[in-house]
């Protein structure tokens, strides 16, 4: 016994002396890898994030700005992208390495968890001690504390004891709940590097196995069976492991048969050494059969490595004692304590290989593969979006060439059709006010018909007589009007119907096709006619009619008719000895002239004659005397027939009479008055027609140049839409070069942590 301190002793010195280089060695142990990993592909997320956010908000604009570049589908593919890769963001971000301990109750599982912490941290005893799962990660900000499920408070991480204790009935948790043990980094190596330690109740207190699985398990990087190597794998905790595998492809498990100590303070392994390597080998064969045969998750060479022997209870007395500044063997130490200690050691070695390798692959392949695909899926939208952007600047830039020149086609087409509709116009005019011009005087001439057609019942009385005079002035009016438009109006509306239809004719070759039959329907020649203004009221207006009686064989009268030839006769002379000053006066107007040489002379004569006809037949009388060479009975005989036309004539003066009187001195007033008017009216329904084919024009204009102007907005509409896909194409090029230098990223990442893996 004394020989086997001794040398239990000198080993521990030795294992002291050895211990500062295992330190050392922790900083480069396979657990920094992770880190490094986790590092690496959080800043490549990080800067995939970044892109994909930046390319969300790029396409987003795109769409609204040009949607035939991006359409919506591809636009909700990186938008979906978007959430995905923030996602994965903030899953990378507490992805740790997760190691569960399972085993039955009172296998040591706790005590195993503490061993690595090197304190005691978790509860543990004699007995069913831990009674919900425990989760031990790196606190952030250096302090201990612990928060239950469902709750952000932190407690005190001494009160774990109390929450998580089988024995505590006042406040006992679920065996389903989980407590988050949060420890100082700076005390354990193995949360400094991101690893989390998950204790669990024993498999042998629940049937409930699957939803431990499913709340706990899933996520596993190590599983760790924590055995009793007093006594051989229970079917208990065969079967958990068999849940486990069918759940989990292929799950990394550790197996330790813990208490190997006893086989030490047993008197018999004392003396015969062989025996206790017999029971080693038989556990060792037991442990290989379940994991190669019956669990399939590694070969018979990769479980030799996978199960240890050790005795949690010395290694964590040892490593409290050394956090004191104690040697790690001092106290009663059963014989084989270094041996068991290097195992122990070795297992966590090959422990943290192998969650390194696993959680590298099972944390980081996915997301890798995941942002590869995103990024390929996302160049490809850029590729896509790159030539469709190059295509539609094409197409776009030979419409607006196309626009280009037929807008300049149309401007000096417009100009030219509309110079020669002028001139068109001017014709028509032209036309139409000579034609008038001929008509009014043919009715001016045959105006006396239309008068003696009036057969309203006439009297001399003034009040009647005016009201009579308003009638015929309409009458006439509407007569003129009436005759004008039957003799016009058919080759009038003919006329502008043909000018209308040449305009549009014209004038629609210049529009879109889809606006052609607007514009006919809107310029469709409608009847037109002209409105023949002539006013009697207005130009008679000054009209007196004189409808005292007059003998028509009275001396004035007789005088004014002798004078009127003489003078006639004279005018006629003038005019053939000075016919080219002469041409252009009528019959007519010399007639009138003749009239007023009368008219003047009457003053005279009224002198001569006297103020009546009764003076005049005393004056004849008077001269009869004058006539006696002739003889008395002749000149009684002249007198008296010249006094029966009188009195017949005198007798005649009845309102008959006086209503020819009246037609005939308002037919010569009204003659003179239209006369004077020809011209302007004719003029005036010149400018009815100019006025109504130029609106026709200028409607035809205007409808062209709408579709000029719509040209114009077309042409600039192509030029924002070309410089917003120059923009697109840029953009769609520059987030393709980013999402390569992306996927190279990535790729180097795979090279340096999975591929080696």
């Amino acid at each position: 016994m004394a020989a086997y301190i001794n040398r239990t002793m000198a080993l521990g010195d030795s294992m002291i002396s050895r211990r500062k280089p295992a330190l050392d060695e922790k900083l480069s142990s396979p657990l920094q890898v992770f880190g490094q990993a986790k590092k690496q592909i959080n800043g490549i997320f990080v800067n995939i994030q970044d892109y994909v956010a930046n390319a969300s908000e790029r396409m987003t604009d795109m769409n609204i700005e040009c949607p035939d570049v991006i359409n919506e589908k591809e636009l909700k593919s990186i938008l979906d992208y978007r959430s995905k890769v923030k996602g994965i963001c903030e899953v990378l971000t507490r992805d740790h390495m997760k190691v569960a301990f399972f085993g039955r109750t009172s296998n040591g599982k706790s005590t195993v968890v503490n061993a690595m912490l090197g304190d005691k941290v978790l509860p543990s005893g004699i007995g069913h001690t831990t009674n919900c799962f425990l989760q031990v990660e790196g606190s952030q900000t250096g302090e201990a504390y612990l928060v239950t499920e469902g709750s952000k408070e932190k407690q005190n991480v001494e009160s774990v004891s109390h929450l998580a204790h089988a024995l505590n009935y006042e406040k006992q948790l679920n065996e389903k709940e989980l407590v988050h043990v949060y420890w100082p980094k700076d005390k354990c190596g193995l949360l400094r590097d991101d690893v989390a330690l998950v204790d669990s109740p024993g498999v042998d207190v629940t049937p409930h196995l699957d939803d431990w699985i499913d709340a706990h398990c899933i996520d596993a990087d190590v599983f760790v069976l924590v055995a009793n190597a007093e006594s051989t794998l229970m079917i208990t905790e065969k079967n958990f492991f068999h849940k486990v595998s069918s759940k989990l492809s292929k799950p990394n498990i550790f197996i330790l048969n813990n208490r190997w100590d006893a086989s030490a303070n047993e008197p018999e392994f004392l003396d015969q050494f062989n025996s206790q390597e017999q029971v080693r080998k038989q556990h060792m064969e037991r442990a290989t059969d379940f994991l190669v045969k019956e669990l399939k998750v590694c070969t018979a060479e990769e479980a030799a490595s996978r199960v240890f022997f050790i005795s949690a209870k010395e290694v964590l007395q040892a490593r409290v004692q050394e956090r004191k500044g104690l040697a790690p063997n001092s106290g009663a130490l059963a014989e084989g304590f270094i041996t068991r200690y290097k195992e122990f050691e070795e297992f966590e070695h090959k422990f943290e290989e192998c969650i390194s390798k696993s959680a590298i692959k099972t944390k980081f392949l996915n997301h890798s593969q995941q942002g590869k695909h995103l990024i390929d899926e996302i160049c490809k939208i850029m590729e896509t979006i790159f030539k469709r952007s190059l295509e539609q600047t094409k197409i776009k830039g030979a419409q607006k060439k196309e626009y280009q020149e037929k807008l300049n086609f149309t401007n000096q087409q417009l100009e030219n059709l509309t110079n020669m509709l002028k001139i068109k116009i001017r014709n028509v005019t032209d036309d139409v006010e000579d034609k008038v011009s001929k008509a009014l005087n043919d009715e001016i001439r045959r105006l006396y018909v239309l008068v003696d057609e009036f057969n309203a019942s006439f009297n001399s009385d003034p009040f009647v007589l005016n009201v009579y005079k308003k009638e015929l002035n309409s009458y006439v009016e509407t007569g003129l009007g009436s005759n004008l438009r039957a003799r016009l109006s058919t080759d009038f509306a003919m006329t502008m119907e043909q000018s209308q239809k040449e305009m549009v004719a014209k004038m629609s070759s210049l529009l879109p096709e889809n606006k052609r039959n607007i514009s006919l329907s809107n310029s469709k020649c409608k009847p037109f006619e002209i409105l023949y203004r002539l006013h009697c009221d207005n130009l008679c207006s000054d009209f007196h009619e004189d409808l005292e009686f007059k003998f028509s064989w009275g001396l004035s009268k007789i005088y004014r008719r002798v004078t009127s030839l003489k003078i006639w006769s004279q005018t006629q002379s003038r005019i053939s000895y000075y016919p080219s000053q002469n041409q252009s006066t009528s019959a007519e107007g010399s007639f009138n002239n003749n009239q007023s040489i009368v008219e003047q002379n009457l003053p005279f004569m009224s002198r001569f004659l006297g103020g009546s006809e009764v003076t005049m037949i005393g004056g004849l009388c008077a001269a009869g005397f004058t006539f006696k060479v002739v003889g008395w009975r002749l000149l009684g005989l002249s007198i008296g027939v010249y006094g029966c036309l009188f009195l017949y004539e005198r007798l005649s003066w009845t309102t008959k009479a006086k209503e020819r009187e009246f037609k005939r001195q308002y037919v010569e007033y009204v003659t003179s008055k239209l006369r004077m008017i020809v011209d302007i009216t004719s003029a005036n329904c010149s400018h009815q027609v100019e006025q109504e084919l130029t609106t026709t024009c200028s409607q035809l204009c205007q409808l062209v140049d709408e579709s000029s102007d719509n040209l114009s907005d077309q042409l600039k509409n192509l030029d924002h839409e070309l410089k917003i896909l120059a923009k697109s194409t840029e953009v769609s090029k520059n987030l393709k070069n980013k999402a390569d230098l992306l996927k190279v990223d990535l790729k180097q990442f795979d090279n340096t942590f999975l591929c080696q893996n």
